[in-house]
C-alpha cells in the first residue's frame, strides 16, 4: 500500500493540484486550499463547517461556470450569467461532476434500469433476439425474411429430402372444388389435404377426393419436392418465393423425419392467426404508447380505494360521519336517501356504529349490491352524461334497484376531474395494475423472451421485465450464461458486452441486490447516488473532477470495501474524486484528508488540516482525530432497558422477507441493522411503518404483506422522521417549519412601531401580500430557467434577499427588523428571545440536536438531509409527553460528523424517556452499540436476505457469530484500541 500511494504521490506532483485561493463562500473564513489532483481526498468535519460549500459551491460550482463559457455565443445567449464563488483565485479545476444524494426526482417512471441507461440497452436487445410467443395460445411465432427462411433451409443436412408447401385453407368446412380447379388452372399439380381427425395426405389435383363440407380440412399447395445440395440455392429461392405469395407470407417446409416447420415474413400465429406486432424498441418501453401498459399507461400501479382510510373510526355512525368523504352536510344529504333504503334491505340503522353491521352490511355498503352490475353501467352513463350525482342515487335507491357501493361512487367522483382526484387521493393508495400485475408493458412486449431459441446452451426464458426483476447479481450471471449461434452471435455480442459491463459496474458499487425495474422512488440518497456512480463508471470518462456527497449512506461496514475500490478505479482511470464523508473507513483509505471546522456555521470554515491518514491521527487539534484514535467516544448508556412489551408482526412476507416473525419492543430505542439489500426497508418502513399509519387514519401507498399484527392497538400515533426536505421552495425555513416565526411575527405585531401603523402579525408574513417584496413574492430569491441545465436561483436585485417590503423593514424589535432576526442563528436568536420561554424553549430544541448554528431564515433548499431529519426530530422533542407513539427513523446519521452523533443518540434516548418507542435503521456502530435492542437482518441481500439472523442487546449480537454486524462490532473495537 505505502508503495502505491508513492507512486500517487509521484504522480501528483506531476499533474498539479487545484487550487483555491481566498475562499469566502457562505460561512468559509477566507481560506486557502490545495487538493492533489489524481487522488482520492476526503472532506470531513462537522455539519455547518463549510465542506458542502468548497466540495459543491466552490470547486463544482466553478466548474459548472466555466462550461457554460465555453459554451458559444448563441448558446450562452439563452443562459443567464453564472455567478462566480466567492475566491480571489482557482487553478488546475478540470471539468467536474458532481454526484450529490438527491437528485434523481420523484418521478414514478424512472427506474434503476432506466436511469442507469441499460434499459435502453435491453430494449435493442430484446427487440433484435427476442423470440415471440402467440398473446392467446402461446405459440412461438417468427417474422422473417425470405433470406433468413432459405439460409434455414440450406443449413438442413445434405441430402435432406423435403416438400415447400403454401398454406392455402386451415380447418374450415367445405368441398373446395372451386379452389382445386384454379390452382390447376394456374398450373400446379399437388395439394395436401387433412380432414380433421385424420392424417395429412398429398393427392394430385386430378386425383384430389370429394371432401365432405360438412367437415373442417385443411388445404396445403405443393410448390416444390427438393434434396438438399450445394448447387439448389436459386431453385429454392424461387420457390420460397411463390410458396410466400401463394401462402399470403407463410410456407411450410415438411422434410423426412422431422415435423413440419411454418416460417412467416408475418407476425402471425400459425395456430390462432392472432396478429403480433413486429418487435422493436419502442415495444418494450413503458413511456410511449406503443408499448405502455394501456389500463396503468405505463406506470405499474394504479389507485384503489380503502375502506380503513374511507371509515377510519368504526364507532361512528354513518349519520356520524363514519365515512369521511361523505362527512360533510353537502355530501351527506346526497347519500341519507339512499343509505337508508340500503339499511332497510341489510338491517341496520343511520344511526347504528359501524363496528356493529354485520360482514355481509358492511360489504353490501362499501362494494355494493348483489344483482348490481347492470344498474351501476345505468348509474355511469348518468354520472358521465352529465346527470347529477344525486339524481343518480336518487334512481339507484328507488324501485327494485341495487346500491352500487361507496367505492363504485368515490371511483364515479375520481373520474369526474383532477380536483376530486386530488380530493379523494387520501382515501386511495396504489396497488399494482391487475392487466400488468406492474410490469408496466402491454401483453405483447411481455411475449417476446429470450433464453432457448438461438443459444447455444439453452438458459432459463425471461421476458423483458422478468429479467428486470431479477437481482443485479442473478442478472449478470444469466446473461454471462448466454451463447447465441450464427448471425444472432453477430447482433448479441455487442449488447451483450455492454450489458455487462454495466451491470458489472453496479455489482462493484453494492447495489447486486436491486433489481432494473425498482423504481427510483423506493432508494435511499445513498443508492440513488451510488446509481449514478456506477453509470459514470461505464462512460469512462478521463482528466475530470468528480465530486461526491457521501456515497457510503445506506452501505453496511462490509459493503465499505468494494464502494472504495470503485472510488480507486475512477481515481485510477486519472480522475481527481473528491468526497465529502464521515465514514470511518472510507476517511482511513483516504490519500488526502481536508478536515473543515472546528465547529458550525459561524464558528466553522476554516481548514483544521489538511493531510494524509497518519499525520490526521498525530494531530491534535483535529476533532476526527480524536475520535480515529479513540480519545473521544459516543457515550454508550449506562444501562440497557429491559423490554417489557412487544408488538409483534407475525407473518411477513414483504419483498424478500421470508414469512418471519419479528417482535419489536416498546418503550426502547431499537436499532434495525443488516447488509445492504438484507430487508430492513421493508421490515420497518413497508411493513411496520406503514401498517401502523394505517391503524391511525394515514395515507400510505401498497403497505407490506403481514398476516397480523399484535398488540398494535396500544399505539395512537406514529412518526417517519425521514431525510426528505422541510419544504421544496426557499419560502420553507427552519422558522415556519417549527412555528418559531408565528411567535415571532406576534412579538413584531405588538412592537409600538407596528401599532402605531396598524401592522398586524400578518404584515410580517413573507407569504402573504401586504409586508412581503412583490417582486419575488417574499421568496429573497427569483427562479431562473436553465432550459437544458437544472434551474437556478438568484438573489432578488429590490429586496437584496430580504423578502420584505421597505415600510415593513422600518419596524424595529431591539434595533432589529424581520429580516435581520431571520438571519440570526438559532443560538443568537435563543439569546436575543430570551424573555419568551416557549419561544426560547423551542430555539433549545433546536440547539440540542446540533443546529445551533443553523439560521432561522435559510431556504429549505439550502438544508441537508440530515439537517432536515434534526429540525423534525426537534419539533417532536418539544412536545412534552410522548406516550404509545413509535418514531421511525431510517439512517439518521447521514450528514452527521462522528461528534454529532452523539447528540443524535442523546435526544433519541429523551424521546424514549417521554414514553415514545423508537425504531431506528442504521448502520452507524455507535448508534447500534447505544441501542438498547438490535434487530440484525440477513445474512445477505436480495434473495440471500429477509430472515432474522440474531437479536437482542448489543452485547448479544456481538456474542452471535452468525451475525455479520456483530463481527464488525467486535473488528471496530478492536481498530479503535489499535489506534488510541
Amino acid at each position: 500500500m505505502s508503495e502505491k500511494k508513492n507512486k500517487i504521490k509521484q504522480n501528483t506532483e506531476q499533474n498539479g493540484a487545484i487550487i483555491v485561493e481566498g475562499a469566502r463562500q457562505h460561512n468559509l473564513k477566507n481560506i486557502n486550499v490545495r487538493i492533489p489532483r489524481n487522488e482520492l481526498v476526503v472532506v470531513c468535519g462537522p455539519s455547518g463547517s463549510g465542506k458542502s460549500t468548497l466540495a459543491f459551491d466552490i470547486v463544482y460550482a466553478e466548474g459548472q461556470r466555466r462550461y457554460v463559457e465555453s459554451l458559444s455565443a448563441y448558446a450562452r445567449q439563452f443562459l443567464p450569467k453564472m455567478d462566480k464563488p466567492l475566491v480571489d483565485k482557482i487553478e488546475g479545476l478540470s471539468p467536474a461532476i458532481s454526484l450529490e444524494q438527491q437528485t434523481t426526482g420523484r418521478n414514478p417512471r424512472s427506474t434503476v434500469g432506466t436511469v442507469t441507461e441499460v434499459y435502453d440497452f435491453l430494449r435493442v436487445f430484446f427487440a433484435r433476439l427476442g423470440s415471440m410467443y402467440c398473446v392467446k395460445c402461446g405459440t412461438p411465432i417468427e417474422a422473417r425474411a425470405s433470406d433468413e427462411i432459405i439460409a434455414d433451409i440450406m443449413d438442413l443436412p445434405q441430402g435432406s429430402r423435403l416438400v415447400l408447401l403454401a398454406p392455402l385453407v386451415e380447418m374450415q368446412k367445405g368441398t373446395h372444388q372451386d379452389r382445386f380447379k384454379k390452382l390447376k388452372a394456374d398450373g400446379f399439380v399437388r395439394v395436401r389435404v387433412a380432414t380433421l381427425g385424420e392424417e395429412k395426405k398429398i393427392y394430385t389435383l386430378d386425383e384430389a377426393p370429394e371432401l365432405d363440407k360438412n367437415k373442417k380440412h385443411s388445404i396445403d399447395l405443393v410448390i416444390d419436392r427438393l434434396v438438399i445440395k450445394e448447387d439448389m440455392r436459386t431453385r429454392l429461392a424461387d420457390s420460397v418465393e411463390l410458396a410466400l405469395k401463394y401462402g399470403e407470407g407463410r410456407i411450410i417446409v415438411s422434410c423426412e423425419g422431422r415435423e413440419d416447420v411454418v416460417h412467416s415474413t408475418d407476425s402471425v400465429c400459425p395456430k390462432c392467426h392472432t396478429t403480433m406486432p413486429v418487435p422493436s424498441p419502442q415495444l418494450f418501453s413503458f413511456n410511449s404508447p406503443q408499448g405502455a401498459c394501456p389500463q396503468c399507461a405505463g406506470i405499474g400501479t394504479v389507485a384503489t380505494f380503502d375502506s380503513q382510510l374511507i371509515a377510519p373510526d368504526e364507532s361512528l355512525s354513518l349519520a356520524e360521519g363514519a365515512l369521511a368523504p361523505f362527512s360533510s352536510p353537502y355530501t351527506w344529504k346526497q347519500i341519507e336517501k339512499p343509505l337508508a333504503e340500503l339499511g332497510r334491505r341489510h338491517g341496520f340503522t343511520l344511526n347504528m356504529p359501524l363496528k356493529d353491521f354485520s360482514e355481509e352490511a358492511k360489504k353490501a355498503l362499501f362494494h355494493g349490491e348483489a344483482g348490481g352490475v347492470n344498474r351501476t353501467g345505468s348509474l355511469r352513463r348518468n354520472f358521465m352524461g352529465g346527470t347529477s350525482l344525486n339524481r343518480a342515487l336518487d334512481e339507484s335507491a328507488s324501485g327494485n334497484a341495487h346500491w352500487s357501493g361507496v367505492m363504485y361512487l368515490l371511483e364515479r367522483f375520481m373520474a369526474h376531474g383532477d380536483a376530486w382526484s386530488e380530493i379523494l387521493s387520501k382515501y386511495s393508495y396504489a396497488v399494482d395494475c391487475p392487466q400488468c400485475r406492474g410490469a408496466r408493458l402491454r401483453p405483447e412486449a411481455l411475449c417476446v423472451k429470450v433464453g432457448k431459441a438461438h443459444v447455444k446452451n439453452p438458459a432459463a426464458e425471461y421476458n423483458i421485465y422478468e429479467f428486470c426483476s431479477l437481482s443485479i447479481a442473478k442478472a449478470l450471471a444469466w446473461l454471462e450464461s448466454l451463447e447465441f449461434t450464427g448471425r444472432h452471435a453477430i447482433i448479441a455480442e455487442p449488447l451483450l458486452k455492454e450489458l455487462t459491463h454495466r451491470l458489472s459496474f453496479m455489482l462493484n458499487v453494492g447495489l447486486d441486490y436491486l433489481s432494473l425495474a425498482r423504481s427510483m422512488i423506493t432508494l435511499s440518497g445513498g443508492e440513488s447516488q451510488r446509481i449514478r456512480l456506477a453509470s459514470q463508471l461505464g462512460s469512462g470518462l478521463v482528466g475530470v473532477t468528480y465530486v461526491l456527497d457521501e456515497p457510503s449512506i445506506g452501505l453496511h461496514p462490509r459493503d465499505n470495501e468494494r464502494l472504495i475500490q470503485t472510488l480507486r478505479s475512477l481515481q485510477n482511470r486519472g480522475n481527481t474524486v473528491l468526497v465529502v464523508e464521515h465514514d470511518e473507513a472510507t476517511i482511513r483509505e483516504a490519500d488526502t484528508i481536508l478536515e473543515l471546522g472546528p465547529a458550525s456555521g459561524a464558528n466553522g470554515g476554516e481548514l483544521v488540516f489538511a493531510g494524509t491518514v497518519q499525520e490526521l491521527y498525530k494531530n491534535a487539534h483535529s476533532l476526527t482525530a480524536k475520535y480515529l484514535r479513540g480519545d473521544m467516544k459516543v457515550p454508550l448508556p449506562d444501562e440497557r432497558r429491559e423490554p417489557k412489551e412487544f408488538l409483534t408482526l407475525k407473518g411477513v412476507t414483504t419483498n424478500n422477507i421470508k414469512n418471519i416473525d419479528c417482535a419489536i419492543p416498546l418503550g426502547l430505542l431499537t436499532c434495525v441493522t443488516g447488509v445492504s439489500g438484507s430487508g430492513k426497508s421493508s421490515l420497518v418502513i413497508d411493513t411496520l411503518y406503514k401498517h401502523i399509519a394505517m391503524h391511525c387514519g394515514i395515507k400510505v401507498d401498497q403497505p407490506g404483506e403481514v398476516k397480523r399484527i399484535v398488540n398494535i392497538d396500544k399505539i395512537e400515533r406514529v412518526v417517519s422522521i425521514d431525510q426528505s426536505p422541510i419544504g421544496r421552495t426557499p419560502r420553507s425555513n427552519p422558522a415556519t417549519y417549527t412555528k418559531i416565526f408565528d411567535e415571532i411575527r406576534n412579538i413584531f405585531a405588538m412592537t409600538q412601531d407596528a401599532k402605531r401603523r396598524g401592522y398586524k402579525a400578518g404584515r410580517f408574513s413573507f407569504n402573504v401580500a401586504g409586508g412581503r417584496c412583490e417582486t419575488c413574492k417574499g421568496d429573497g430569491q427569483i427562479r431562473v430557467e436553465m432550459h437544458f441545465l437544472p434551474d437556478i436561483f438568484v438573489q432578488c436585485d429590490v429586496c437584496k434577499g430580504q423578502r420584505f417590503n421597505r415600510e415593513t423593514l422600518e419596524v424595529h424589535y431591539k434595533d432589529k427588523n424581520i429580516a435581520e432576526v431571520l438571519d440570526m442563528t438559532v443560538s443568537e436568536a435563543r439569546q436575543f428571545f430570551e424573555n419568551y420561554p416557549s419561544l426560547e424553549r423551542r430555539l433549545a430544541m433546536l440547539e440540542s440536536v446540533g443546529l445551533g448554528y443553523i439560521r432561522l431564515g435559510q431556504p429549505a433548499t439550502t438544508l441537508s438531509g440530515g439537517e432536515a431529519q434534526r429540525i423534525k426530530i426537534s419539533r417532536e422533542l418539544g412536545k412534552r409527553s410522548l406516550p404509545n407513539t413509535v418514531y421511525i427513523l431510517d439512517e439518521p446519521t447521514t450528514g452527521l460528523h462522528m461528534h454529532e452523533v452523539g447528540k443524535l443518540v442523546t435526544v433519541l434516548h429523551q424521546l424514549v424517556e417521554r414514553g415514545a418507542s423508537v425504531v431506528v435503521i442504521e448502520h452507524n456502530t455507535d448508534v447500534i452499540l447505544a441501542s438498547d435492542y438490535v434487530i440484525d437482518i440477513g445474512p445477505g441481500g436480495g434473495e440471500n436476505g429477509g430472515t432474522i439472523i440474531s437479536e437482542g442487546t448489543p452485547e448479544a449480537i456481538m456474542a452471535d457469530p452468525a451475525s455479520v454486524t456483530g463481527k464488525f462490532l467486535v473488528e471496530e473495537r478492536r481498530m479503535r484500541r489499535k489506534f488510541s
